[in-house]
């Protein structure tokens, strides 16, 4: 039986990057849905329907398929740290991030043949002291840009975070053993490198 055909609903390169890392092929099929956050909703809760709403629209238009999703979200006092707008606001995420602890939950929605599933993997991430000037050269990088909370672990950043509990490629936005998991329970195995019926 030949691979499943395999879609990520994003455009994020660095789970573009994961997936090649365990060598499943896929194609990229960015979806476009409503990312605010709903009043009252908690920040687990949001990161999963955000999740879950990118691998459903993609799965209405390409029903063929096993599409995989996810939403990183950063979070701290409660507070969801999304992308910044601008130098000035990543200046202020990471001045709040500097030399504490915060939380790093990524959710992963998969779906096939009108199943989804879903499940959110949760990482404590801390940060060294970091001194307004320090924030600023990181800034003037580029990366925090286009990041929850101002940072990419996988680049520059790595030379901020002193420690991390839990599955580093959920910081960088794809667990993927979770991945792995969730996959096998639409009915595929991973079998390092491909995906078969289980």
């Amino acid at each position: 039986m030949s691979a499943p055909r395999l879609i990520l609903a994003s455009q994020s390169p660095r789970r573009r990057e994961l997936l090649h890392l365990i060598r499943l092929e896929h194609e990229v099929r960015p979806a476009n849905v409503d990312e605010t956050q709903r009043s009252g909703e908690a920040p687990r809760v949001y990161a999963e329907r955000v999740a879950r709403d990118k691998a459903q629209v993609i799965a209405r238009e390409h029903g063929d398929a096993v599409v995989i999703a996810a939403d990183t979200i950063v979070v701290v006092d409660g507070d969801v740290l999304g992308k910044p707008n601008d130098a000035a606001s990543a200046a202020a995420m990471l001045a709040r991030l500097s030399d504490r602890t915060h939380l790093v939950q990524t959710a992963v929605a998969v779906a096939r043949d009108g199943t989804i599933v879903s499940d959110v993997e949760e990482v404590d991430v801390a940060f060294r002291a970091l001194d307004a000037s320090e924030i600023q050269r990181y800034i003037a990088t580029g990366e925090p840009m286009d990041k929850a909370g101002a940072y990419g672990i996988q680049g520059y950043g790595a030379t901020i975070v002193k420690r991390i509990r839990g599955d580093y490629f959920a910081v960088m936005g794809l667990p993927l053993g979770l991945l792995v998991t969730l996959l096998g329970n639409v009915g595929l195995a991973y079998e390092f490198g491909a995906l078969r019926e289980a």
